[in-house]
């Protein structure tokens, strides 16, 4: 009997950590200070796996545009303790936007799903577009061909989700704009509605209860669909596909990351978890206050999505010359 036992402990012992009763507390890192769009989103989410996954703590560790929080889960152990809510930022943009990355955003990192996008709109200040007659993508494309320069936009500063929406449209549609960068979004939102900028390619979140006021001009949302917060707002894909912009796709996304070589068994499980989590009502309504559209994948399939975003974004970001460092 002594024996038995005895080979029983051993087996135990030998068990991923995950399939044992005693789960480890989970240290999910959000990369940004508290309050934001990821905080939010993780916070909601690390509630409703308690029952799968067990205790789960946020870490909020901000600074360096993201990669601080980003770095300290890529060199975490493997085992499905420590996860991160990566963005586009962390992922996508950062690699190209400075010089020096302490991680390597495709391969210290094993992608469990993508959890939200977030579309941003392109948001005219009210009366300078009526007093320029600009209402569609199609309008102001055709003023700027005419007005090359004469139209100017703000952004959140240079490398901005915001300024690379900005110099991807300019690229595509042959236009020139202005760019002027402000000391962060509220800064570029203050501008647009006093005038001191044309329009912006703003978070959606951010923008609407101005647009609902009728202080701003929704033109178009960024992403390749529209927005189920604003189904009357087109794409600008669709607004002007035939002049060039029938791919142009933007978005603020976040999802969740584990270290590299994390196991496939701990992988599936965080997976199933958290897409899980992401159908349940209440996690909806929350993202949905956030102007966030649940976006729950594989796996695999949020591999292949990071990169893509991450090749995106490097022809975006050396185009706009802009950089961090």
């Amino acid at each position: 009997m002594r024996r038995r036992n005895a080979l029983l402990i051993t087996a135990a012992a030998a068990l991923p950590v995950w399939s044992q009763p005693q789960a480890k507390t989970i240290r999910l890192i959000v990369p940004y200070p508290p309050g934001g769009p990821l905080d939010i989103a993780a916070r909601a989410l690390a509630d409703k796996v308690k029952d799968p996954l067990g205790s789960v703590i946020i870490d909020n560790r901000a600074g360096a545009g993201g990669n601080i929080g980003a770095d300290a889960a890529a060199k975490a152990a493997p085992d499905g303790a420590t996860i991160v809510m990566g963005a586009v930022a962390t992922h996508a943009i950062n690699p190209w936007l400075y010089n020096k990355m302490p991680y390597n955003a495709l391969t210290d990192f094993t992608p469990i799903t993508l959890v939200a996008q977030v579309p941003n709109v392109l948001v005219m200040n009210a009366e300078t577009a009526q007093r320029l007659n600009i209402g569609s993508v199609r309008d102001l494309i055709g003023y700027l061909k005419k007005n090359p320069a004469r139209i100017n936009y703000g952004s959140g500063g240079n490398g901005s989700a915001g300024h690379l929406a900005g110099e991807l449209f300019k690229a595509q549609a042959g236009v020139f704009m202005v760019h002027i960068p402000y000391a962060g979004g509220p800064g570029a939102q203050l501008g647009l509605l006093s005038g001191q900028v044309d329009l912006n390619f703003d978070n959606l979140a951010a923008a609407s209860a101005n647009i609902r006021s009728g202080r701003l001009k929704a033109l178009a949302v960024t992403t390749a669909r529209r927005s189920s917060a604003m189904p009357d707002v087109p794409t600008i894909a669709e607004s002007a596909a035939d002049l060039g912009l029938s791919r142009f796709d933007i978005s603020t996304w976040f999802g969740l990351f584990g270290p590299a070589k994390l196991p496939a068994e701990i992988t599936a499980r965080l997976n199933k978890a958290f897409v899980d989590a992401l159908g349940a009502a209440d996690v909806k309504a929350r993202l949905a206050t956030l102007m966030a559209e649940p976006a729950p994948t594989t796996p695999e399939a949020f591999a292949q999505f990071v990169r893509a975003e991450h090749a995106k974004y490097e022809a975006v970001v050396k185009a706009s010359g802009a950089k961090a460092d």
